[in-house]
């Protein structure tokens, strides 16, 4: 911050709210959360024909198969949205079939370069290696700061499977304001990703 001069304003200012201790000084509050009642964990299957996996999600969310992405029709029938009502929450999940033209380092690439797109307003990044015992591998992305999705991650068999998925809040609050509903999400997407399976 800049020092600020202390001229006969500064002095002047000063004097007027010292002759006015009865009156509350009213200074902006940052934004803030409304208080939060927190649902209690609970989670159900995803087993959808038209997804090569499964897992576990909270009862508290619910599924909505993405119809369009930009305009355009989705590149695989697999792509989804994870709704959290309760949270103005939404966790968009895409699929792709590792292939000749969408080979596992591609996409792999892809997840990173869409990861650290936020990395210009995030404070501080953070990878954390996925290796589940369901065989399911890959990496997290935990981004601080005022970023539009604080919480990304790619999964695959390294064969067969690509799965990515990002977090965003439709709320209006500082980040501080927003950690706790985020550490809450976050435990359920952790949860997602450890009991994901390929079916085959």
């Amino acid at each position: 911050d800049q020092p600020r001069s202390r001229g006969l304003g500064d002095v002047y200012k000063r004097q007027m709210l010292q002759s006015c201790n009865d009156e509350p000084v009213i200074t902006p509050k940052p934004r803030g959360f409304p208080k939060v009642v927190y649902p209690e964990k609970s989670y159900q299957s995803f087993e959808e024909g038209y997804c090569d996996f499964t897992f576990e999600y909270p009862k508290y969310a619910k599924i909505e198969k993405a119809n369009s992405f930009f305009d355009e029709s989705p590149k695989h029938e697999c792509w989804f949205d994870i709704s959290i009502p309760h949270f103005n929450a939404k966790i968009y999940c895409t699929y792709s079939p590792i292939d000749k033209k969408e080979t596992g380092e591609k996409l792999i690439a892809d997840a990173f370069a869409l990861a650290h797109e936020h990395n210009k307003k995030a404070k501080y990044i953070e990878e954390i290696k996925i290796d589940t015992k369901n065989g399911v591998k890959g990496i997290a992305f935990n981004l601080e700061g005022e970023v539009a999705s604080p919480f990304q991650f790619f999964v695959s068999d390294e064969e067969k499977h690509f799965v990515r998925g990002s977090l965003y809040f439709y709320n209006e609050v500082a980040p501080d304001s927003l950690a706790p509903i985020f550490s809450f999400v976050k435990k359920d997407i952790e949860h997602m990703i450890n009991t994901l399976e390929w079916k085959k």
